[in-house]
């Protein structure tokens, strides 16, 4: 592993901070700072791979087409493929200004909001393209505030206490995704009041409303200060510009881990894959056991959410406490032990006490292994690529469970919700074999050193 983690594995191996010590992280600067900025990154994301396909529903858009435009979130898979000019290109006057990370996540933040208003400002029954292109601004621009805010994370605090960050990012994030899922039907319900039908003005006041909510954001990081990170040496020509920018953060991980970089990019592709090939058929086996939209609106976007958060500070608390690894494969267990819950509500039928309990515990382990694998890819990082190489880890964890969970309609049709959602845990079982052998090496390091 890295120098920066094996000296973080030895300090706590050291010491243990007791529970308070543990607890009372979450109320530094740093972690509270990662609150709002959380909360800025995840307002993009649900108001257009999200609340949006309801507002063209409702406006009277064909779900093909509808499905189709999902494909605006591909930008959040290949945002690696820019991160080394958002990790190293200055920005005239703003980085002289903010600083490298900061000027980055203001002018991602101006774009979020710019686009938000044009999403807003377009009707999707009269002008679908405009709402497409303002869709794709937002998500690259969101993509980019998450490259820079990566890297700002990492740079702000040590290896030990990223798990607790990313909690509280966790937090924050979750925060925006009920406040751009609910709060925004909310909103455009009371802006149109009791008539019925498509009614575009009531949806522009609560996209409006959304872009508005940036300001969190945006004042977050006016007010913080930038992290110390290492000085960039002026390149004296393309060449070496594409060598340092481009080359170098990829060559320093393969560098660093040797035959070890295998181990580690198996286990980031495949770590979330649980719950992610599964995800993809929870909402249409909702729809198909008979849940109505307020039920699932109730209990998975803000109780679901609720629980995601109690998992995520659980998940931190205990990384401090026991280490990154051990609750690394504590989250794994509980990711794809959590999805036998669903093959079981799959045979006891509808029942609302009975998907409060399932996504209790799914949505709890779902935090947990977040706060475990954020932290872990966190201290892979050389702070000196820390956006590149992250963006890299953040890109790849996705890429291979999007890839398989397109089949998972096709495998529900074949066999059944209760198999699809058995065949999902069992995906887990190769995790748990990654992670075992992680740990093994990590000890071996740590023992040698």
């Amino acid at each position: 592993m890295s120098e920066q983690a094996l000296d973080s594995a030895s300090a706590a191996s050291a010491r243990k901070p007791s529970w308070l010590e543990s607890l009372k992280i979450y109320l530094e600067p740093a972690s509270l700072r990662m609150l709002a900025l959380g909360f800025s990154a995840g307002l993009p994301l649900m108001l257009v791979l999200g609340t949006l396909s309801f507002r063209l529903r409702e406006a009277g858009i064909d779900r093909s087409t509808i499905g189709h435009l999902s494909w605006v979130g591909l930008a959040y898979g290949f945002k690696w493929v820019w991160a080394p000019l958002v990790d190293r290109v200055p920005l005239p006057g703003l980085t002289r200004w903010l600083g490298r990370r900061r000027s980055w996540l203001l002018l991602a933040q101006c774009c979020v909001a710019a686009g938000l208003v044009g999403v807003a400002m377009a009707d999707p029954s009269v002008s679908l393209m405009t709402v497409v292109w303002c869709s794709l601004a937002v998500a690259f621009a969101s993509a980019t505030q998450d490259i820079a805010l990566d890297a700002y994370r990492i740079e702000s605090a040590p290896a030990d206490h990223q798990p607790a960050l990313a909690a509280s990012y966790q937090t924050g994030y979750r925060l925006a995704m009920i406040w751009a899922g609910a709060g925004v039907l909310w909103l455009a319900a009371r802006a149109q009041g009791s008539t019925g039908g498509y009614d575009n003005s009531a949806w522009q006041a609560a996209y409006l409303i959304m872009a508005c909510s940036m300001v969190i954001g945006v004042l977050t990081v006016l007010y913080s200060s930038e992290p110390v990170n290492v000085p960039l040496q002026r390149a004296r020509s393309a060449a070496e510009w594409i060598q340092t920018a481009l080359i170098d953060p990829f060559a320093d991980f393969f560098r660093r881990y040797k035959w070890q970089a295998a181990l580690i990019l198996a286990l980031i592709a495949v770590y979330r894959i649980s719950d992610v090939v599964m995800g993809i058929m929870a909402n249409p086996f909702y729809v198909d056991m008979g849940y109505t939209k307020d039920e699932v609106a109730a209990v998975t976007k803000i109780y679901g959410v609720i629980m995601t958060l109690v998992g995520a500070f659980v998940g931190g608390s205990l990384a401090l406490r026991f280490g990154v690894m051990r609750i690394l494969m504590l989250g794994a267990v509980l990711s794809a032990g959590s999805n036998l819950l669903f093959a079981w509500l799959a045979g006891y039928g509808h029942s609302v006490p009975a998907l409060i309990a399932v996504i209790s515990m799914d949505n709890l382990a779902s935090g947990i292994a977040s706060a475990a694998f954020v932290g872990y890819l966190s201290s892979l990082t050389n702070i000196s690529y820390s956006a590149t190489q992250y963006a890299l880890f953040s890109s790849l964890m996705l890429l291979a469970p999007k890839f398989v969970a397109g089949f998972s309609g096709d495998y529900v049709n074949a066999f059944g919700y209760s198999t699809f959602f058995t065949s999902t845990a069992l995906l887990g079982l190769p995790v748990l074999v990654l992670v075992a052998v992680a740990m093994r090496v990590q000890r071996r390091h740590v023992g040698s050193a």
